[in-house]
């Protein structure tokens, strides 16, 4: 029986009912008119106005830059359930902003703070080493107020990041992802060359740029205040350049004092976390989450205990995990480090004594979307290349050529695993996935969607190779080695 039959019918049963298809032709139009108004419409009326929609629906505006801020808290109560949670669990959803993260609040504040001392002026040029979040938010405002946007960044970043900056006009130039931030071949190095090289240019510098944690104090931290009224328990943040984390931390201390308890939250193989020890485990070691953690410390993050009272470590497979399920379970579309806070969240209050954390209120900060990482850990292939899931786990991935409606074990139905063909690291990516199609069509046994490198022990994915490749500015010089 097809999948799509939503006949019934008994095992006995020869014949079947022919299906019947919605009469799409306009014979059963709706007969409301003009005029009606709702005392006359013949359907169901919720009676919703603007002022009981949702927030910030209202606005009318004259720029997006207008919509930076002000972004929604949202109850977890699905996460809640889940993990049978005692006390509440709320997330402060920063990807509400125009540019779809946190950073829009701070790359709008350095360039007004900029304009107002007289240091930019229109048709400048705008440098600045970021992971991408923050160079989506330059690039938006720069957009808006006319400035030139050049933008650096390693090449593990994802392409969805470049083609979003790209489309608002920026320059992006690449470095290697195991580059030093203080060598020249850094993001960071590279910034400061092309500062030295181009009339006019100027890095804001997220890392030592005052602006960035007070975009925090005065605007994401008074929102939460206000927004909870006052009672926030426990504050969970990731840490990045630190400004998010220092600005929000020092404004609920302020407001609230010692009832608040403010953690900071820090990928393993970042060196952030305070005490250095809990850095040790997977030191410097690479990790996929962006947007947050660091090889060094910036200037703007406060990791004074009177701000951060303890940090926590939490590594990919755990924060992707969340992040997937914030998708699945509360329909949030966050991006990784959103799954690295919540992930966190969630483990220090499970570590806690239940009846110490009843009637409690716990607020997690979503830092971006899930819109930058459509290639990566939205995607079953390159979480399974990457090892965060597995193949049983996610029968769909291995099983979508014989069962294209899923839902059944390998085991159920009787597939043997797909051989992967092994690549070397300085092939093309283009040839790369030449290959991989090439050895799927001859011999179907072959994944079509994953290889194996040459070290073998790394693996690259169709999608995320065709994501790299429309990002690259050099599409020809691509290699494997470079999308792992």
């Amino acid at each position: 029986m097809s999948p799509l039959n939503t006949s019934s019918s008994s095992a006995n049963s020869t014949t079947q009912k022919p299906m019947v298809f919605p009469d799409y032709n306009g014979l059963q139009k709706c007969t409301w008119k003009v005029g009606d108004g709702l005392d006359n419409c013949p359907h169901h009326v919720f009676g919703r106005t603007s002022k009981s929609s949702s927030a910030g629906s209202g606005r009318v505006v004259s720029s997006a830059l207008e919509l930076v801020g002000r972004t929604p808290m949202i109850k977890l109560e699905r996460i809640m359930k889940e993990f049978d949670l005692p006390c509440e669990l709320w997330a402060k959803a920063e990807y509400f902003n125009p540019g779809g993260s946190v950073k829009d609040r701070i790359a709008l504040r350095m360039i007004e703070a900029a304009e107002e001392e007289g240091r930019i002026r229109p048709g400048d040029t705008l440098i600045e080493p970021t992971s991408g979040n923050t160079g989506t938010g330059l690039c938006l405002a720069a957009a808006i107020k006319g400035y030139n946007m050049v933008i650096t960044m390693p090449e593990k970043m994802s392409g969805e990041k470049v083609n979003m900056m790209k489309s608002l006009g920026a320059k992006i130039l690449r470095t290697p992802n195991e580059a030093a931030w203080n060598t020249p071949e850094s993001h960071i190095g590279l910034a400061i060359k092309l500062q030295k090289e181009i009339p006019r240019s100027h890095i804001l510098d997220q890392y030592l740029n005052p602006a960035n944690p007070m975009a925090h104090y005065e605007g994401t931290g008074a929102e939460i205040v206000d927004q909870c009224e006052g009672k926030v328990d426990v504050m969970v943040l990731g840490a990045g350049t630190g400004g998010t984390i220092t600005g929000v931390a020092r404004k609920l201390k302020d407001e609230l004092g010692e009832k608040c308890l403010v953690v900071g939250v820090d990928p393993i193989g970042s060196i952030l976390a305070v005490p250095d020890s809990l850095n040790d485990p997977g030191r410097l070691e690479g990790y996929q989450v962006e947007g947050i953690g660091y090889d060094f410390i910036p200037t703007v993050l406060d990791r004074d205990p009177s701000v951060i009272d303890e940090w926590m470590k939490v590594g990919d497979p755990e924060a992707l995990s969340m992040a997937r399920k914030l998708i699945r379970l509360e329909g949030l579309t966050v991006g990784g480090s959103s799954g690295t806070c919540v992930a966190a969240a969630v483990r220090y209050i499970k570590s806690q004594r239940p009846e110490e954390m009843a009637g409690k209120r716990v607020v997690a900060l979503l830092p971006d979307s899930s819109r930058n990482y459509m290639s990566k850990f939205l995607d079953d292939g390159w979480m399974f290349a990457h090892g965060f899931i597995t193949l049983e786990e996610h029968p769909s991935y291995s099983t979508y050529r014989k069962k294209p409606w899923g839902g059944v074990s390998l085991k159920e139905a009787g597939i043997v695993l797909s051989k992967v063909l092994m690549l070397s690291s300085a092939l093309s990516a283009a040839d790369g996935i030449k290959k991989i199609q090439s050895a799927a069509r001859e011999d179907p046994s072959f994944s079509s969607e994953v290889a194996m490198l040459s070290s073998g022990e790394e693996m690259v994915t169709i999608t995320n190779l065709y994501a790299r490749l429309s990002a690259a500015d050099e599409p020809k010089a691509l290699t494997l080695e470079k999308c792992k």
